[in-house]
């Protein structure tokens, strides 16, 4: 057993003092509030790890590359889709490697990972169909970070339209064929799962829509719903209805969904998905200028909240939470839309990726932990949890993952060179 002692810790009933943290196994045993030092002194703050819920690693080499002449959303996919035209598995696994250690030099101790790079294109294979999911679970275990890895079916350009160019490298053919090669992927790593998703109504085929719910029977289940208009726009000339109320009908919408963005939602939209999870990704959705979705009204129908880092403009859980409460300020004109630990709670929403017994610091609870410098000069001053809304991915010190320290100091263990990788590897891709 190790025993740990923290200053100040962040505890299910908030930030308490002077709080001693037993582990054994990877597990947290017990923890107590008040005690003197003793064990292992943390400094600054503790806090739970924090869940990534929605990723596309290799969108990381698009960061600061997409904003000449102003840009729009379809330029943006432009650079998006040549990046994904230029990897390949090696290349994959060394970019993805070093984006999961600056994830978990951020604070997150778990990601889900979207994954629709499947194959080289032009209708190919190769020799083991699951090669590129190989590549981000090695990466994963290699940077020390939870996997969640959701392996997506992409069938279709657009409502009505075949995959053209690089979207070849999506498209299994159809939902039955995705669902074999799903199956037959058995991932190694103690710290992975897998979970499915439907990439959007657009890319998957109503018809098909059953054979990917079907597939994802007892996991979690990805899709990205209502991120633009026009999205609404044509799901409602094709088939007269919302992207919600199409997946509702298809038997998409359960306690294990998490509808990502959802931006644009009507009324009915919001009760259809009181059930399910939403994962919203402020920084993305600002970047791309999708719209703000709407976060209170989803919470308050009982809709449970999680965030993710989505394009990776920004890989940093701390900005992606009080950027939850922002935009609803910018949109309502009121402040206070969440309290602090509403932010918390979705910034540590694990359980919408399928690790239930994540997200926080109590007896019982899986040890991940975060470190937070508590005297930089973006925190020095800063009270209790006010910490959210002060400490940036620049202040975390020290990252546990499952009882293991990942980062001590703000240095990888495994992977000190994170920065010099990813400027080599992003480099090379835009060669």
């Amino acid at each position: 057993m190790s025993t740990y002692w923290c200053a100040r810790a962040w505890l299910p009933g908030g930030v308490a003092e002077g709080v001693r943290i037993d582990i054994a196994e990877g597990v947290i045993t017990a923890v107590t509030a008040g005690e003197k030092p003793c064990g292992t002194v943390l400094s600054g703050m503790v806090v739970p790890g924090f869940a990534n819920v929605h990723s596309h690693a290799f969108h990381r080499a698009l960061r600061g590359r997409t904003h000449a002449e102003r840009g729009s959303f379809w330029t943006w996919r432009d650079r998006m889709y040549a990046v994904a035209r230029r990897l390949e598995p090696d290349s994959y696994y060394r970019l993805a490697r070093a984006v999961y250690a600056e994830m978990v030099l951020a604070g997150y101790t778990s990601v889900a990972e979207f994954h629709y790079l499947h194959h080289p294109g032009h209708g190919q294979r190769y020799a083991d169909p699951n090669e590129f999911s190989h590549a981000l679970v090695a990466a994963a275990v290699d940077a020390g970070i939870r996997l969640t890895l959701l392996d997506v079916c992409y069938l279709a350009g657009g409502f009505g339209q075949p995959v053209s160019g690089v979207q070849e490298r999506f498209d299994d053919g159809d939902a039955e064929a995705w669902a074999r090669r799903v199956e037959s992927f058995v991932p190694a790593g103690e710290l992975v799962i897998t979970g499915a998703a439907i990439h959007s109504v657009r890319a998957v085929p109503v018809e098909q829509l059953p054979v990917v719910v079907r597939a994802a029977a007892g996991r979690p289940l990805h899709v990205h719903v209502s991120e633009q208009p026009h999205e609404n726009e044509e799901c409602l000339a094709v088939h007269g209805c919302t992207p919600t109320e199409l997946l509702s009908a298809a038997g998409a919408l359960t306690s294990r969904t998490v509808a990502v963005h959802a931006t644009h939602l009507t009324a009915a939209d919001i009760a259809e998905l009181s059930g399910s999870w939403v994962c919203l990704c402020p920084s993305t959705e600002a970047d791309l200028g999708d719209g703000i979705g709407p976060a209170r009204a989803l919470a308050d129908a009982g809709t449970r909240l999680a965030l993710g880092s989505d394009g990776q403009s920004v890989i940093d859980p701390w900005f992606e939470a009080r950027s939850l409460e922002f935009h609803e300020r910018l949109a309502s004109g009121q402040r206070g839309r969440f309290e602090t630990g509403e932010l918390l709670t979705a910034a540590t929403a694990h359980a919408a990726s399928g690790w239930s017994n994540l997200g926080e610091i109590a007896p019982g609870r899986d040890a991940d932990l975060v470190c937070v410098d508590t005297g930089s000069v973006r925190t020095a001053g800063v009270d209790g949890a006010g910490i959210l809304f002060a400490a940036t991915a620049s202040d975390v010190t020290d990252v546990m993952v499952a009882g293991r320290w990942i980062v001590r100091d703000r240095a990888h263990r495994a992977v000190p060179d994170a920065a010099a990788a990813l400027d080599t590897e992003i480099g090379a891709l835009w060669q």
